[in-house]
């Protein structure tokens, strides 16, 4: 529902009991990877336990001046706060004093990672298989970036949320899109909710986007949830979904949409990512309206 990129942005809740969607109540489902798709990238994290990511795919962000959104987070580089074991991408964030080269105290570190110069590509189908932490504050997502960003810059370059999560809404996700005159509190977004007693950080799910020319669909466990067009978009305003995107994971703490941590947030709190894969069309999607 925001932007993680350095910009400002205010958050609004999206208004209970309108847009709420149940697990129970879809219809229809994603193929997934089947024979439409053909696996084009991928990181399994199965390098051995204790070691870094691999660095020909991810590039490991810095910094704690608050990524626009006035985060409590710094992140760093270090093995304590990224790693793979079991295969999965461990990140974990930690409550502790850090002050960074740039001279940015904090009390939280957490990790950042991005494909960016490594890996991006124009449509196709994005998914990662996620354990989500917990906890008041605590704001995991799994999203992507224009890669032309650093040229028009945000929200120009769109951006993909295809997955976020604030502590406080255990049983919900999001899925969100940002671009120039509907970013920040205005994205277009959607949540998913789980059943009743059921919370996303207890278990792995699947989290996805199907991207195709003029479309957008938002997929958990292959249910779809949310499907956007240029229709969706305000008058006036344009849909900048046609060039490559890269991939960001991170879990920031704190900042204008989760909140700040509060006495019931318990530290250290961890992500589990079991892959992240990407693929393109093997075979002709079927025909998307055009508006």
């Amino acid at each position: 529902m925001r932007s993680r990129w350095q910009s400002p942005a205010l958050f609004a809740m999206i208004l209970a009991g309108v847009c709420v969607v149940s697990a129970v109540a879809q219809a229809g489902g994603s193929q997934g990877a089947g024979p439409a798709w053909k696996l084009v990238w991928s990181d399994e994290f199965n390098g051995p336990n204790g070691s870094a990511v691999d660095s020909s795919k991810w590039i490991s962000e810095s910094g704690g001046g608050g990524w626009g959104n006035n985060e409590l987070e710094y992140y760093t580089s270090r093995l304590q706060n990224a790693w793979q074991q079991d295969g999965n991408l461990v990140i974990k964030v930690l409550q502790e004093k850090y002050t960074g080269a740039d001279g940015v105290s904090k009390d939280y570190t957490s990790a950042r990672l991005k494909t960016l110069g490594k890996f991006s590509q124009t449509y196709g189908r994005f998914e990662a298989r996620i354990k989500i932490p917990r906890g008041q504050g605590i704001w995991p997502a799994f999203w992507m970036l224009g890669n032309d960003i650093e040229k028009p810059g945000w929200p120009d370059c769109g951006e993909i949320d295809i997955m976020e999560n604030i502590g406080k809404e255990p049983a919900l996700v999001h899925g969100t899109i940002h671009g120039p005159g509907y970013s920040g509190a205005g994205g277009i977004g959607s949540p998913y909710a789980l059943p009743a007693d059921m919370r996303f950080a207890d278990d792995f799910h699947v989290f996805a986007v199907e991207w195709e020319p003029n479309v957008i669909r938002f997929y958990v466990d292959e249910h779809l949830y949310a499907t956007h067009t240029p229709s969706d978009l305000p008058k006036g305003t344009k849909w900048v979904y046609d060039h490559a995107f890269f991939l960001l994971l991170n879990v920031a703490v704190g900042g204008d949409w989760p909140g700040n941590p509060d006495a019931s947030s318990a530290f250290p709190q961890t992500m589990l990512v079991d892959y992240v894969r990407v693929y393109e069309r093997a075979s002709a999607p079927a025909a998307t309206p055009q508006h």
